[in-house]
């Protein structure tokens, strides 16, 4: 008996302090052994679908890794974007990977892991648009994402703003000449340009910068420590830089990230 104890903790020593805490059930988690992640699905390069049908994106791949490094299931949840926060908070997931903005706001009324990415706004415009910065938006037609920031930082810069459930609409619609800017995520925006073949540019001129964290439920102290953990050591060793200069081209680890704010 005593050789069978000295075993098992010699094991449990051997594993990341992630995956530790993980077979100890001390992450609460919903459905022990499960990291459940709410994630939209539609938002390139961060959720999206491969061409054989199955869930990709820079928080899939992330997500999917720290749920292996802590020895978990991973179990992607498909979520509109307004209602991410509202299911977290009635227990439906245990984190958001959605590419959500870590701000003062958001920081009120959930725990944050550590920044996962470092990014900011820009303004997105025909090629033959005469918006050449963001205040030239002013008075004009300009699409953004329900319940985002960058809807509010449109309406701060003036414009007359159109709110899209989803950000490929809003792409398409300013190639139709709906609209006549957007305002979204300038990695995603990068990528939806690059392989979706619109006539469409960036400004040059950014409208924020930001860093994405992903959203936990306050009151869960053991599960924010351990994604962070995760989080730090897949960036050390590569794995993250990997991982995401494949979709992106770019490793867009934060180099000085916002950390978790515990109560």
């Amino acid at each position: 008996m005593i050789k069978h104890t000295i075993a098992a903790l010699a094991a449990t020593l051997l594993l990341p302090f992630g995956a530790a805490q993980a077979q100890d059930g001390d992450l609460e988690l919903l459905e022990p052994g499960v990291l459940s992640a709410a994630t939209e699905g539609t938002y390139p390069p961060f959720s999206m679908r491969a061409p054989d049908g199955k869930l990709d994106g820079l928080e899939i791949r992330v997500m999917g890794e720290i749920a292996k490094r802590l020895g978990l299931e991973y179990k992607p949840v498909l979520v509109k974007w307004e209602s991410v926060l509202i299911g977290l908070e009635a227990d439906q997931y245990d984190i958001v990977s959605v590419a959500m903005d870590i701000t003062e706001e958001r920081q009120q009324k959930v725990m944050f892991s550590d920044g996962w990415l470092e990014s900011g706004g820009r303004v997105v415009v025909r090629k033959d648009s005469d918006i050449t910065t963001p205040a030239d938006v002013k008075g004009k037609k300009v699409g953004g994402l329900v319940a985002s920031n960058w809807t509010k930082i449109a309406e701060e810069l003036g414009g007359e703003v159109k709110s899209y459930k989803a950000e490929s609409d809003a792409m398409q619609d300013l190639a139709n000449g709906q609209v006549d800017a957007i305002i979204t995520d300038a990695v995603a925006a990068a990528y939806a340009i690059q392989t979706s073949n619109l006539p469409l540019k960036l400004v040059e001129e950014p409208v924020s910068s930001i860093q994405k964290g992903f959203a936990i439920k306050m009151g869960k102290p053991n599960l924010a420590k351990a994604v962070n953990g995760a989080l730090a050591d897949m960036i050390a060793d590569g794995t993250y830089a990997t991982l995401t200069e494949e979709l992106i081209g770019v490793d867009v680890a934060p180099k000085d990230p916002i950390r978790t704010i515990f109560p």
